[in-house]
């Protein structure tokens, strides 16, 4: 393996998946709008670009159950949010700070 930095350090992936008939997803949710903010305000904090972030929209991630849910790697780091001021913590502290915000992690036994 070569000891060549990744293009970025860090992707948070957001499910923006929508599921027919009724069925539980995060595009019900407002993981559209949760993605938009997050791109946003890791703008503003400057923590885009090569060598620091990207955040990308995802299909279904397969944990509807959680929903919305999204995943930050390399960490593999999985998190559920309920409004902005979720989205903004995990900017704030996981994606500058480096620190996973506990209150906000997915159990692991939850999926579709």
């Amino acid at each position: 393996m070569s000891n060549t930095p990744p293009y970025y350090e860090q992707h948070i992936f957001f499910c923006l998946n929508e599921r027919e008939g009724g069925q539980d997803c995060c595009a019900k949710l407002q993981a559209l709008a949760a993605f938009e903010y997050c791109k946003s305000q890791a703008k503003a904090l400057g923590l885009l670009g090569p060598g620091k972030v990207r955040v990308n929209r995802a299909g279904c991630l397969d944990r509807c159950a959680a929903g919305p849910v999204a995943v930050v790697y390399p960490q593999a780091v999985w998190y559920r949010y309920v409004d902005r001021s979720d989205i903004d913590e995990i900017v704030q502290s996981h994606l500058r700070d480096g620190v996973v915000v506990q209150r906000l992690l997915l159990p692991p036994d939850i999926g579709a």
